[in-house]
């Protein structure tokens, strides 16, 4: 099992992804934030592509789908709370979106 983040370690991986538009949901001890696209295909093709890396890291991310947005929320269950893997995840899903 992956461990929860903490203290200094914890706040330098937040630090960027938060810069990057990334909020902090503490009730869930959560990472969320939505990205846009210009169409329904490119949100589709980009959810796609970020589902072949979450399977890779076996990390599922919850999300929604409306038209061009996409609703994400990084959390990992098992270890209650923020982790490596939503960190890495989350870095993977800005690059696949170009940011």
């Amino acid at each position: 099992m992956t461990e929860k983040l903490n203290g200094t370690d914890r706040d330098a991986a937040l630090a960027p992804l938060l810069d990057a538009g990334w909020k902090l949901d503490p009730e869930r001890d959560a990472l969320t934030r939505t990205f846009r696209f210009d169409s329904f295909v490119e949100a589709f093709g980009w959810m796609t592509r970020v589902a072949i890396w979450a399977e890779k890291l076996n990390h599922h991310p919850e999300w929604t789908n409306v038209y061009r947005s996409v609703d994400v929320t990084l959390t990992t269950h098992d270890a209650g709370g923020l982790t490596a893997l939503d960190i890495r995840l989350a870095q993977k899903m800005d690059a696949l979106a170009g940011g």
